[in-house]
């Protein structure tokens, strides 16, 4: 905790001041996430490649994906590590919207980890059954969601883009709804999660999309010049987002394709579930649906996809989530990521551009 411990030294110590500065500690933190991610990242692989805990793939996915059975999975460990390790050196803990965030962070990091032990340990890819797995994952959410309410950090309206007021208090509903954002995004990333580098590129983008917004909702001067709701406390989460931007770098550096090694649940369910709380920390629950577009896409191509099958007996794709469609096409691996990292960038881009339109 060099924040807490250097800060308060301030007066006695000049160059402790510029700890202050969200701006300061989140460069920093992305350069010391980048490294440790780097550094722990060959160990890592090393260990898991000699107690032989790869993954299992699925013999109905594209064939060229057979190859990589039995790549080291489970590298959200060292993925998150890195952001822990960081959010302990650098993170001010006064804020409560980033004692929350990592909370859940934390939860799902658990819950991830465990699904992927169970499907290492059975060899194959079942795990902690769906059920199972949203009643942690909703009954995380709905904690978090009531202790933020209750502590007023945060209301129970619904904001939208372009419009400078919320249309609507959903009350105490508002809860279901928060959950709601916070499930769908963990998930909507876990089947992300495909391809060599792509849920790791797309989150770093969405992330630093989102890190900008939480820093202008913890400004009181530039959330009142935009017309956007003041969040007490959510500008240190753009430590936690320059953290998870730069861990995601140092992972997509073994992660690249051909992958070194696999991000798991335990790091996609994870970043998932923190990247749609600070959605709802700062009120931005449906611009982040256009934020995380690619999310999205992944996530309502396997709804409609297992909707048509069962109600018609035919699939819409070739094959779900939808970058596998796109494969099965003829695209190529990198083609795919790269196109689809291409997609959101521009995503994060007009989403930000929204910011003066209200």
């Amino acid at each position: 905790m060099l924040y807490h411990l250097l800060y308060p030294l301030h007066q006695e110590l000049a160059f402790a001041n510029i700890f202050r500065y969200i701006t300061f500690r989140s460069f920093l933190a992305f350069l010391i996430t980048s490294i440790i991610a780097i550094f722990l990242g060959k160990p890592f692989i090393r260990f898991m490649q000699k107690k032989q805990f790869g993954q299992s793939i699925r013999e109905s996915g594209p064939e060229s994906h057979h190859k990589k059975s039995g790549t080291p999975t489970m590298g959200g460990i060292f993925l998150l590590g890195s952001v822990f390790i960081c959010l302990l050196l650098l993170g001010n803990f006064q804020s409560f919207p980033l004692i929350i965030s990592l909370c859940v962070m934390l939860s799902y990091f658990l819950l991830g980890g465990l699904d992927d032990y169970l499907k290492i340990a059975k060899k194959n890819s079942d795990g902690v059954s769906g059920k199972v797995k949203l009643a942690w994952q909703f009954s995380t959410a709905a904690v978090i969601l009531w202790l933020l309410i209750d502590y007023q950090i945060i209301d129970t309206k619904l904001y939208l883009p372009f419009v400078k007021e919320g249309v609507i208090d959903l009350g105490m509903g508002y809860i279901a709804f928060g959950a709601f954002v916070i499930v769908g995004s963990s998930n909507a990333v876990n089947l992300t999660d495909g391809l060599d580098g792509l849920a790791g590129g797309t989150v770093a983008v969405a992330t630093a999309a989102l890190g900008l917004l939480c820093y202008v909702a913890g400004n009181v001067e530039l959330a009142n010049y935009l017309y956007i709701p003041f969040i007490a406390g959510s500008g240190e989460l753009s430590v936690l987002c320059a953290s998870i931007i730069g861990a995601c770098l140092g992972f997509l550096w073994y992660n690249a394709h051909p992958a070194q090694v696999f991000m798991g649940d335990v790091g996609s369910l994870s970043l998932g579930g923190v990247l749609g709380t600070m959605a709802v920390v700062t009120k931005n629950e449906f611009l982040f649906a256009f934020i995380g577009g690619i999310f999205v896409l992944e996530a309502v191509s396997v709804i409609l996809q297992v909707g048509s099958f069962k109600l018609r007996k035919k699939r819409i794709f070739k094959m779900a989530p939808i970058h596998h469609h796109f494969e099965l096409k003829g695209w190529s691996e990198s083609k795919v990521i790269v196109r689809f990292w291409i997609i959101g960038i521009c995503l994060a881009i007009l989403s930000l551009a929204t910011l003066k339109l209200r």
